[in-house]
């Protein structure tokens, strides 16, 4: 190999030159750690996120231009940016500077809670911006969809954006609702509701929209001349570039790259790296030699002949998307039909920068059947080119392309030079069809081609081409069904022979990769009875055909098309009288927001690097249930960087973390109980260092017995932890003997995942003496972290100091897990003598940290006529996994809320933990909560169905009514308020209409089905151990007049530390600006409670109020003394009268506490009040859904923030939808979490939210328990995506009363494509029925 080559490019307008770049350094790692810009996020490292969008600019020799695009840095190698220019979030504006317009409107917008994903938003939109100062909707929406947030349900950063959308003709940001109403209106003179006062203001206005920056070009970075020039005089060397383990040749001349592949055929060509990368990177496929054929104009030329369009292989999907789109425009339909097709492929394929990565070849020659392309290209008839040194082929893309799974027939020396896509002919009918776990940014379960060629002026066939990816290893023709159907008439016969064919014809394995084997051969079927059915429109159009099919049919042609939601959001306005600096009650943006938007905002990963600090990478356990025989690191120890192992006999303290006197090991000593549990940790000089020495320690097990895994085996071995709970209202036994009916069912309600996006870690610093440490850590519980390192060290909690500047995401998951990874760490740092990060990679953290507990609800109710329940005997079972963890008190939380809103008279509820051989299950935002309440609405559904009635009014008829109501455990509560919440939420969401509407729908359409649903809430805020319901601040004032404010709180995006900042303005009487929050600190605020329970602000509040009321106290003397003097003279003059400027605040929170012996108790300080009401359409046949419209009145008291408040209703809600319908965790039968990261496990995307999402706070509303008479918000939502599923049952029900089925059946949580489909039980279901002979092994299992 030649001498390495100088790599150019540019960063924010910076010359970069590297004089020996490594090939396997990706951008993302080059930006964080050697140029120091880490407002590019990691979030998943495979390019599934976007956190770490950034806009490449390259010259383009075709175009003789240059082309701005995003791509994700994860994945970008930086020798392929030689020539490039690079922007980043921090290179557009920055609070020091000025800000983008992009980054202001974000911010202003309430966009931004966490901030962790914002700066990949801010990248997305701005890189739209350069190519389009006037985006629509659509653009927006597609510029979006490959950025995932798990905070804010996506509105408000759309609410933010869609105001560069606005036109000067029109004025409107082109989303306008019904009535001609604009969105950009949004009711900023207030409106007045039915159920509020004639005085009392609402309004729907959260920021203003008349003090924007406006979008200014000459901000913009310019593109290098110094490149263009380099570009335009490119002298055709190729480049090299030579690492430590990896060489990279990047040829410029096509010869040049045959010459290579002829010599090295086994090297991997690479453009995008969009298949190579996420291998080599999170799988350890190893290439020491990598190809890079991005230079070679030949291959990414675009050619349009009479016969259609050639486009080069290494075409990204983006310019070909582009192209299709334009002819699709500007040539006659007949002849696009294909290309409708493709496009319609194309625009659902990953997201917008994996799209402008990944390219047309790469895609194909993946040879996985999952990308979406091959099968329409293959339908289509296209042709690939292919070259080598001795000559070119054309090889036709069909099935026999592809000689097995990633593989296909091109000889290892051949390159694909180009793909000949041909325009249909005018008898010629097309369709692409897919399923996915989501419609968009996922891969598909199963994608087809179809094309049928009719002869002309007839209905005859002449030919067919049915080609499926996704029902055997490679793509796959049913040549039986294509032959036996030509010379027939595209009629009924041929229908009902074709589906019996395909029956036959197309084999799914039971064992299929990714399971799903019915489904799979249900879509195929299924997809065909959509294309028969297309065909036959258009040739009735053309008059040809005589089939015919009922018009209620016709629905099922319509894709659902995804919209960028919109909606109101409305709240209370204060008083008129309420001074207008004093923003308690307004709607004030993020304390952080603009930095967040920036880049600016630090997460613990951001820090800079401490001298001589190495990281640690976790060794876990790869069996269930074993006895370690043997730990052998030596092979690791040899590694190239290796410092050292570290296990359980390197820890000075105790090896455990203790809670509520529940050990757990920290290392796994001498037996291993789930896949996933910590063995030992390898320590290196760097993190790519430790990942590969990981891979080398060696442990030796003897597998144990028993090992089982989900609740009815552990029911079956009696498995359980303790304590057992139960509580019980009036005789249940006695009151079911009475009952005129008796209903006994179950409910199954899957996992979820927390998916922060910022992964679990810390760094841990030594000091040098007395043996004290700092920990950087991301924990919701810093005071906990600081116990158990002490413990794990063997010094005391005094000399460890933990640090939290904020959390990119906790949901309750950075409280137990980050302690043992905190100890782990620190006791790493305590061997080396040296600071030790630890940043666990996505998948890690997904097997590690395990999420919220799989519950099974069982249950036998006794119920009337009239939909009146008089009793429910209701037993939980969760799965626990393999310790304890907080799985008692979550199971606790679901049992005190098993009553949800309604009075049933006699009412028995137990719940039991399950311990299995799984990672142990822990906290999740709702804290049981959402299962608890899952259960009873399934019995209030199940009720209604029996009994004939609308769900909604068994809701209604079993409610709480009394002014002074007692829970099943005896605590009182005043139920007006969720009693409000209910029928506002029915009068606004027009639910008596809507009804008649979805039932109008229903009886007019076979194949698509609606349905409605609503659900009230109670939820109880707070700890029931009464112990942890305190909060603690302490306030300093300087003798400038600036204010700093510390707490017991974690700033984790529920925006904790702008309450405070509002409550200390409201008391001290001083401006925000004048206020600020640094960290949380245990050196600060010792012994703080966790941020939990949506506790957070109602603890913290107070005690920040008690703090600052002191110091009013200590002022007041000086202030009416001086009553002319300034707030900052007041201050000078109590530093000079000796006077104390610094005060602790504290808050002794309520009593709260159970007797379990009893069953009663106040078990939460107040209760929060909610009602939801939502409608879908699903596909019935492919399972399809589209969230249509959710309607939310909340309760949150007099709210301290309503932008916030209304932030936290719909993330939490967004984040429900993913619980009850996309987001599914699998593990195999032994045991091993297979959904670790964003490309296996689906989070709600954009796609996913209502496109009507309207959230009210209800108004009048006081909670005299809580700072200001407001309301803690952060856990309720979530159970509102529960309207989701039971919308989904009822419109799964409408299909099956239709087809003379039960309209009562089991569906469990989550309600996904599969299950929706295969409850739409049909012909085409029984067709794909397994044999019945045989048992295979389950892909998956419901644990």
């Amino acid at each position: 190999m030649s001498s390495p080559s100088e790599l150019i490019f540019f960063v924010n307008g910076k010359k970069v030159v590297e004089k020996n770049a490594d090939p396997e350094e990706v951008l993302l790692s080059f930006l964080r750690r050697k140029v120091g810009l880490t407002g590019t996020k990691y979030g998943c490292g495979g390019g599934g996120c976007g956190a770490c969008t950034v806009m490449v600019s390259t010259y383009d020799r075709n175009q003789r231009t240059v082309v701005h695009y995003t791509v994700i840095a994860c994945l970008q190698p930086i020798v392929t940016l030689h020539g490039a220019a690079v922007v980043t979030v921090e290179g557009i504006g920055s609070t020091k500077t000025k800000l983008h317009p992009v980054q202001e409107r974000i911010a202003k917008a309430h966009g931004s809670q966490c901030g962790f994903c914002t700066p990949g938003m801010v990248m997305s939109m701005y890189t739209l911006l350069r190519n389009k100062p006037q985006p629509t909707m659509e653009d927006i929406r597609e510029a979006l969809g490959g950025n995932l947030c798990r905070c804010t349900g996506y509105r408000p950063i759309i609410d933010g954006f869609k105001t560069f959308c606005e036109s000067e003709s029109s004025g409107c940001c082109q989303n306008g609702r019904a009535g001609g109403e604009c969105c950009l209106e949004n009711g900023a003179k207030g409106s007045k509701t039915n159920n509020s006062k004639e005085s009392d203001q609402i309004s729907q206005e959260l920021f203003p929209m008349d003090c924007f920056l406006p979008l200014d070009p000459s901000q913009d970075l310019i593109f290098p001349p110094e490149l263009m020039i380099m570009e335009k005089k490119v002298s055709g060397d190729a480049l090299y570039f030579q690492g430590e383990r990896v060489n990279l040749v990047a040829p410029f001349k096509l010869s040049h790259l045959l010459e290579l592949k002829a010599e090295h055929p086994s090297a991997p060509l690479i453009v995008g790296n969009t298949t190579i990368g996420p291998k080599m990177l999170l799988k350890g496929v190893y290439h020491p030699l990598v190809i890079y054929a991005g230079r070679i104009s030949e291959l990414k030329a675009v050619t349009w002949g009479e016969t259609g369009l050639t486009v080069g292989a290494a075409c990204s999907l983006s310019t070909l998307q582009k192209e299709v789109e334009k002819v699709v425009v500007e040539t006659e339909e007949e002849k696009t039909r294909g290309y409708r097709a493709l496009l319609q492929t194309l625009r659902c394929l990953a997201g917008k920068q994996i799209r402008n990565m990944a390219t047309v070849g790469g895609n194909i020659l993946s040879a996985n059947p999952k990308y979406d392309l091959s099968s329409v290209l293959a339908a289509l008839d296209c042709t690939l080119h292919v070259i080598s040194k001795d000559g070119m082929r054309s090889i036709p893309l069909d099935e026999k392309l592809f000689a097995d799974f990633g593989k296909t027939v091109l000889r290892p020396e051949e390159v694909l030079l180009s793909i000949d896509i041909p325009y249909t002919k005018p008898w010629e009918f097309v369709a692409a069809y897919r399923q996915a776990q989501r419609r968009e940014f996922a891969f598909s379960f199963l994608n087809a081609g179809m094309k049928v060629a009719i002869k002309e002026g007839t209905d005859v066939v002449e030919s067919l081409s049915i080609y499926y990816g996704g029902v055997g290893p490679t793509l796959v023709k049913p040549k039986l069904t294509c032959q036996q159907l030509v010379s027939r008439s595209w009629g009924e016969d041929l229908l009902s022979e074709g589906c019996r064919l395909l029956k036959e014809d197309v084999d799914v394995s039971p064992s299929i990769h990714g399971g799903r084997a019915e489904f799979r051969k249900t879509l195929a079927i299924s997809f065909f009875f959509k294309f028969y059915m297309q065909v036959v429109l258009e040739m009735r159009e053309r008059g040809v055909s005589d089939a015919d099919f009922p018009l209620e049919y016709l629905s099922a042609l319509k894709p659902f098309k995804n919209e960028v939601p919109q909606g109101q959001q409305s709240f209370q306005l204060v008083s008129e009288a309420q001074p207008s600096a004093d923003l308690v009650g307004r709607p004030s943006m993020h304390q952080s927001a603009f930095q967040q938007a920036t880049g600016e905002a630090k997460y613990y990963d951001d820090l800079p690097l401490v001298q001589g600090e190495l990281f640690i990478f976790m060794v876990t356990s790869t069996r269930a249930h074993a006895k370690i025989i043997n730990i052998d690191p030596s092979e690791a120890l040899k590694m190239p960087g290796m410092v050292t192992f570290v296990s359980a006999g390197d820890v000075p303290g105790a090896n455990c973390r203790l809670w509520f006197n529940n050990p757990e090991e920290l290392f796994a000593e001498e037996e291993v109980v789930c896949v996933g549990q910590i063995i030992g940790a390898v320590v290196a000089e760097s993190r790519e260092q430790a990942r590969r020495a990981a891979k080398e320690v060696h442990v030796t097990y003897h597998d144990l017995q028993p090992v089982f895994f989900t609740i009815e085996d552990a029911i079956r071995h009696e498995s359980y932890f303790e304590p057992k709970r139960k509580v019980e209202r009036g005789d249940v036994d006695e009151a079911l003997k009475t009952a005129e009916h008796i209903l006994e069912d179950e409910i199954y309600m899957g996992g979820q995942e927390h998916f922060y996006m910022e992964t679990q870690g810390v760094i841990a610093v030594p000091k040098g003496e007395h043996e004290e440490m700092d920990l950087f850590v991301a924990t919701q519980h810093a005071a906990f972290t600081q116990e158990l390192v002490g413990m794990a060290l063997g010094v005391d909690s005094n000399k460890i100091t933990c640090h939290v500047k904020r959390l990119g995401g906790g949901f309750g998951g950075k409280v137990m897990k980050i302690a043992s990874l905190s100890a782990i760490t620190a006791v790493a740092a305590h061997k080396t003598g040296r600071a030790v990060r630890c940043c666990l990679e996505r998948g890690d953290d997904m097997l590690i940290t395990s999420g919220r507990h799989p519950f099974l609800g069982k249950y036998k109710v006794g119920y009337n006529n009239d939909g009146t329940i008089v009793a429910a005997d209701i037993t939980y079972y969760s799965n626990g996994g393999s310790t304890l963890d907080e799985s008692a008190f979550i199971m606790d939380k679901a049992v005190l809320h098993m009553d949800n809103g309604y009075k049933i008279p006699n009412l028995r509820g137990r719940g039991v933990v399950c311990k299995t051989y799984l990672p142990s299950y822990t906290a999740f935002r709702g804290f049981g909560g959402p299962q608890g309440l899952m259960v009873m609405e399934s019995v209030l559904h199940e009720v209604a169905v029996r009994c004939g009635l609308p769900a909604e009014k068994v809701r209604d008829i079993n409610m709480y009514r009394e002014e002074q109501s007692y829970t099943h455990h005896k605590q009182p509560f005043n139920p007006t308020d969720m009693v409000r919440c209910w029928d506002e939420c029915l009068e606004r969401a027009n639910y008596q209409d809507r009804l008649r509407a979805v039932q109008l729908f229903n009886s007019s359409n076979r194949w698509k089905k609606r349905g409605i649903s609503a659900v009230p809430q109670k939820f109880g805020v707070g700890f029931s151990k009464g112990f942890c319901n305190q909060g603690a601040a302490l306030v300093n004032i300087y003798k400038d007049g600036s204010v700093l404010v510390t707490h017991g709180g974690t700033e984790m995006g529920q925006g904790i530390n702008t309450k405070a900042i509002q409550i200390a303005s409201r008391v001290l009487k001083v401006p925000v600006s004048s206020i600020f929050t640094k960290e949380t600190c245990t050196g600060n605020v010792p012994n703080a409670a966790p941020s939990a329970a949506s506790f957070g602000t109602d603890a913290v509040g107070m005690a920040v109020k008690d703090a600052c009321e002191k110091l009013m106290r200590r002022l007041q003397p000086l202030m009416e003394k001086n009553p002319q003097n300034t707030w900052k003279q007041w201050v000078n003059e109590a530093f000079f009268q000796k006077t104390s400027l610094s005060a602790t605040g504290f808050f002794m929170g309520p009593p709260t506490d159970v007797d379990w012996e009893k069953g009663e108790g106040q078990a939460y300080y107040y209760f929060t009040f909610g009602a939801c009401c939502s409608e879908v359409e699903i596909d019935c046949l492919t399972g399809d859904h589209k969230n249509i419209r959710t309607d939310i009145v909340m309760d949150v008291g007099k709210s301290i923030n309503p932008a916030l408040d209304i932030g936290q209703v719909e993330g939490g809600f967004v984040q429900g939808v993913g619980l009850y319908t996309i987001e599914e965790l699998q593990f195999s039968p032994d045991g091993v979490l297979m959904t670790r990261g964003p490309s296996q496990y689906k989070v709600p995307a954009l796609c996913d939210v209502p496109a009507e999402l309207n959230v009210h706070l209800l108004a009048n509303a006081e909670n005299p328990h809580a700072i200001y008479l407001s309301k803690g918000i952060g856990e309720p939502p979530v159970f509102f995506g529960s309207t989701i599923f039971f919308a989904i049952k009822a419109a799964i029900a409408a299909a099956r009363t239709e087809r003379g089925l039960g309209d009562a059946f089991p569906l469990s949580s989550p309600a996904t494509a599969e299950k929706i489909r295969m409850a739409c039980q049909d012909e085409f279901t029984k067709m794909a029925s397994p044999p019945t002979d045989g048992a295979m092994a389950p892909w998956c299992l419901d644990v």
